[in-house]
């Protein structure tokens, strides 16, 4: 029962959204998106993740994932394919806008003590497992170019449990060479990255 409720509650705030017109984009992420990406703004909320200072394009890509279904994972079906296949072009370029102008707060709540292992991963990556370095693609601060998103600043959990589900086989139409480089990680090397990643600015 309490699920029934919760997608209709889901489905209220999608109706809503469209009902607004392209030209609000911060009404349209106050009322809807902000129920899950958090009011601060957009800082998230657990399991949902940091969409202040998030890349523009990267934030388009995601949504039309989420309208022909290609990202996958069990959050995506429960909550953001209703949501993204009801947005047209017009509102999900506005919404894109007003997220990637907003300024990003680091989520600060990794495990301190395997930061300075994350850092060495992120920096270096790890040869001996032909993982490359994160710098490579995401930036020094992990901040992101165009399709490739900010994970600098991303919270803990969120960012473990993207690397988990690519490496189990989700989002498979992910940007290469992330799912292959997810596969080869094992639980306390995502655990040290995503820790990392929590505290930077």
């Amino acid at each position: 029962m309490k699920l029934i409720k919760l997608k209709i509650a889901i489905l209220a705030t999608v109706g809503l959204a469209v009902s607004l017109s392209a030209g609000r984009a911060e009404p349209l992420a106050t009322r809807n998106c902000t129920w899950c990406h958090g009011g601060t703004p957009a800082q998230g909320y657990t399991p949902a993740p940091r969409l202040a200072g998030q890349k523009y394009q990267y934030i388009l890509k995601q949504i039309s994932d989420f309208r022909w279904h290609r990202r996958n994972n069990p959050y995506s079906k429960l909550y953001m394919w209703a949501a993204g296949g009801h947005l047209t072009p017009q509102r999900a370029h506005h919404l894109a806008a007003y997220f990637s102008s907003l300024s990003p707060m680091p989520a600060n709540d990794g495990d301190r003590e395997l930061v300075a292992r994350g850092r060495r991963m992120f920096a270096e990556g790890i040869p001996d497992a032909n993982i490359p370095s994160c710098v490579a693609c995401h930036g020094p601060r992990g901040q992101g170019f165009g399709e490739i998103p900010r994970i600098g600043g991303l919270a803990y959990t969120y960012l473990r449990r993207r690397l988990e589900q690519w490496a189990e086989g989700y989002d498979a139409s992910a940007l290469h060479p992330m799912p292959e480089v997810a596969g080869k990680m094992s639980p306390r090397m995502i655990a040290a990255l995503a820790s990392y990643l929590s505290f930077v600015k």
